[in-house]
């Protein structure tokens, strides 16, 4: 009896330490889709994969991928941002006054700030379990989308550049 809970007990410390030392994959990005609207608002969809680990403490409510997405968007525009729907896969946003707007003539040109996906690295780094994990927050693909349907896509980048459109305001 006393063997068998020697071999139970040294196998969940044996467990432990392997969690405590090998990095786990954690939170992937998987597609950003930023849509410009003509009012310069944007509407900014995450796909993302949470690790084991991230999708229990959702579960718990110790962490809400939403809520740290929306500090982290708000951080870095220094715009109101609303959340429209969070989960363990995805999260949009509605980012007030995203991109800027100017008008001369029958011309208008919209140009959005530079996204950088490094500062939610160093967010990520304040918590207790940031050295068990590995995230990689560079979305896969990246688009951008203006109001006259003008589309730019980004491939596996921690910053997007900033864009500058002129609108094709013509009806098709």
């Amino acid at each position: 009896m006393n063997m068998k809970r020697a071999l139970i007990l040294s196998g969940i410390v044996l467990l432990a330490i392997c969690c405590a030392v090998i990095p786990a994959q954690a939170f992937t990005a998987k597609s950003l889709d930023v849509v410009v609207k003509e009012d310069t608002s944007a509407i900014i969809t995450f796909d993302y994969e949470l690790s084991w680990f991230e999708n229990i403490a959702v579960f718990l409510r110790i962490a809400d991928p939403g809520v740290e997405l929306k500090k982290a968007l708000e951080g870095n525009f220094k715009k109101p941002v609303d959340v429209i729907a969070a989960n363990g896969d995805r999260s949009q946003f509605v980012v007030q006054g995203f991109a800027s707007k100017n008008e001369q003539g029958a011309t208008t040109t919209v140009r959005t700030p530079t996204l950088s996906f490094k500062e939610a690295e160093t967010v990520l780094k304040q918590y207790w379990f940031a050295p068990l994990i590995n995230p990689d927050f560079s979305p896969d693909v990246t688009k951008v989308t203006f109001s006259d349907g003008y589309e730019e896509f980004f491939y596996n980048q921690d910053q997007i550049p900033a864009i500058t459109h002129v609108l094709n305001l013509e009806s098709p």
